[in-house]
């Protein structure tokens, strides 16, 4: 397994954020970005034997911002 996991975090259209790993189908949500990276790292913990865990878990969060 690699050292990083990567995921795409992304505003949640009912409200809070939704992160979804790239390369494995982990996907979580949650209703702020503290509980989110809770959220994420519990995902992680179910999903990989420990021996086989990332070591980096890398939330990246791209917003679109519009301006007229």
């Amino acid at each position: 397994m690699d050292s990083e996991l990567i995921f795409m975090v992304e505003d949640a259209p009912e409200g809070g954020f939704t992160a979804r790993a790239l390369g494995t189908s982990i996907f979580t949500e949650a209703d702020d970005v503290e509980s989110l990276r809770e959220m994420v790292r519990d995902a992680v913990r179910c999903h990989f034997d420990e021996d086989a865990r990332p070591r980096v878990l890398r939330l990246h969060s791209l917003r679109e911002v519009v301006y007229e």
